[in-house]
């Protein structure tokens, strides 16, 4: 974002500031910014959304795998709505208003999942060594 001087929409969830930031975007911005968004936005989701899951899955069973899921789910289609909008299709618009902070806020609840699942984990080992 560096080289084409522009930041990307990903944590921003205010409908009115999301439409003036793509207004004030020139054409190449918002090509480089729908080309970042198709490509690494649909990585990072399902690498991370992997990496949580399997954690959950492993040290704390099925149910605590929902988390997981939901976030990958509702980051994807965060990303489909910002290629909508980085492209002039502004009907959406009003979404990023909630898939930002669902996005965010199953993020951070994965995040805290993953550390419990690190203790867990440390604490089986200390077991079994012990």
């Amino acid at each position: 974002m560096l080289v084409w001087q522009f930041e990307v929409i990903d944590e921003f969830s205010d409908p009115d500031f999301i439409r003036a930031h793509i207004d004030a975007m020139s054409e190449t911005q918002r090509r480089v910014h729908v080309w970042t968004t198709a490509t690494l936005d649909v990585a990072y989701p399902l690498t991370y959304g992997a990496l949580f899951f399997g954690l959950a899955l492993r040290f704390l069973g099925p149910l605590f795998t929902l988390p997981a899921i939901a976030v990958i789910v509702t980051d994807l289609t965060e990303g489909f709505v910002q290629v909508q909008l980085l492209t002039g299709n502004l009907d959406l618009l009003w979404t990023k208003a909630y898939l930002t902070p669902a996005k965010l806020t199953l993020f951070y609840i994965c995040a805290l999942l993953s550390l419990i699942t690190l203790v867990v984990a440390w604490r089986r080992r200390g077991r079994k060594a012990g």
